[in-house]
């Protein structure tokens, strides 16, 4: 059940009528050795998408491929420390729960298949320092959290471990023992959870790149169970800010265990242009082998989910009544800079297949060849989509009569601004 799934993932497409860039009065960004403007649209003019036909003898299935526990860090201090992946699984299954606040939690229809994804960089690293983990005592990082913890001021808890996990310094990196006994852990989970025929539990976690406040992260999904993937730590934003080199880090896994990996990004919307930007990480315009090796490792996007809907702009498809829906169009991630009306193109899914287009014309490959998924990204590990059935992103998130007046996380947006959103549909023979 979860290889015939995994493959399905890939094939999931969302694709628009006709593709149509609608952009008015946007200037084209000044990027390092660009070659100039690249149309979102074809000289050929309106597209349309081939005709699919499903597949006999399948069925569609429901999931969530992007949800955070308590082995998040930024799932951890902000209160949800109970919530583990094996309560994620459970939840997802069906399950009855206690959520982080003490309510029991239930869907009314179990999911089909669940990945755990947790951020790679101190994966439950913060519950055994709390726990007083003796292997942890000579580490510099524990050694600091545990003293700022100590003393009582939250705000300067936050504040530290938040600016620790956007330096992303290699020399602050989870020791290597610790970091692998975690990762055994989180494999085992999906294994225990795992049940073929009945529910998929894939093994995953979140590449947290964030350059400049903009927005980059990915989603890693492993084909194969925990004997296959445990030898493989995941590799973090401190091993590297740059996609390719974690294409390279993918790449090395099929070769090493002959099973399958992919990469999903999310929240473009937070990328302030970065996202789909028609350069590498290095400001160099594309080449033909980065267009190859991105549509191979990235062939679909996560395009809504807690944090706002990235298909479709009003300013790019100002005919759509539907397009100006939750967009999270004012900043990036870290809200460090304000939105431009150029960044838009770069960021919205309906612009960038037709962006893709034109890449294809000059490189011969279109890098934004892609399907389109949603998923939930809760804090919370317990995956909800219907509005009167929503635990949010934190667990300040969680149901509650005063809940709309608190910010995410106690220092992001108010949780008003939460989308009940999104979940995976896959068409798969079982």
């Amino acid at each position: 059940m979860r290889k015939s799934r995994f493959l399905m993932l890939a094939s999931v497409v969302c694709l628009p009528l006709a593709i149509n860039s609608g952009l008015s009065g946007a200037s084209e960004p000044v990027l390092a050795n660009s070659n100039g403007p690249t149309s979102a649209v074809p000289a050929s003019g309106t597209i349309f998408p081939p005709s699919r036909q499903i597949e006999k003898n399948t069925n569609l299935y429901w999931g969530d491929v992007h949800v955070h526990t308590s082995y998040s860090p930024d799932a951890y201090v902000n209160g949800n420390i109970s919530v583990t992946p094996d309560i994620a699984y459970r939840f997802a299954r069906g399950e009855e729960v206690t959520a982080q606040t003490g309510l029991k939690a239930k869907l009314r229809r179990p999911l089909d298949f669940l990945a755990v994804t947790d951020h790679a960089a101190y994966m439950g690293v913060h519950a055994r320092i709390d726990a007083g983990d003796r292997a942890l005592a000579d580490w510099h990082i524990a050694k600091r959290w545990s003293d700022l913890r100590a003393k009582g001021d939250r705000t300067a808890y936050l504040t530290d471990v938040l600016k620790t996990l956007l330096a992303a310094r290699p020399e602050d990196a989870l020791p290597e023992s610790i970091n692998r006994s975690i990762w055994e852990d989180v494999v085992a989970s999906a294994d225990r959870y795992n049940e073929p025929g009945r529910f998929t539990a894939l093994i995953g976690y979140e590449w947290s790149s964030t350059v400049s406040g903009d927005n980059l992260h990915r989603n890693v999904l492993f084909r194969g169970d925990a004997k296959d993937v445990a030898g493989t730590l995941p590799f973090t934003s401190q091993d590297s800010n740059d996609p390719e080199k974690l294409w390279a880090f993918l790449e090395q896994y099929e070769a090493r265990t002959g099973k399958k990996v992919l990469a999903i990004p999310h929240n473009a919307n937070l990328s302030n242009g970065r996202m789909f930007a028609p350069t590498m990480a290095d400001g160099k315009p594309f080449t033909s082998d980065y267009a190859r090796k991105r549509v191979r490792w990235e062939p679909v996007v996560e395009v809504t989910q807690i944090k706002g809907d990235g298909e479709a702009h009003p300013s790019l498809f100002p005919t759509d009544e539907f397009a100006d829906f939750e967009n999270w169009d004012s900043t990036n991630l870290m809200g460090t800079k304000p939105k431009q009306p150029w960044m838009l193109q770069y960021e919205y899914a309906r612009s960038v297949l037709g962006l893709g287009l034109g890449h294809e014309k000059n490189l011969g490959a279109n890098p934004f060849k892609f399907g389109m998924i949603g998923s939930t990204d809760t804090h919370t590990g317990l995956a909800t989509t219907t509005e009167d059935n929503f635990f949010g992103k934190f667990a300040s998130s969680e149901p509650s009569a005063e809940r709309a007046l608190k910010t995410m996380g106690g220092l992001g947006p108010k949780n008003s601004t939460l989308s009940a959103s999104g979940l995976t549909a896959v068409w798969a023979r079982e």
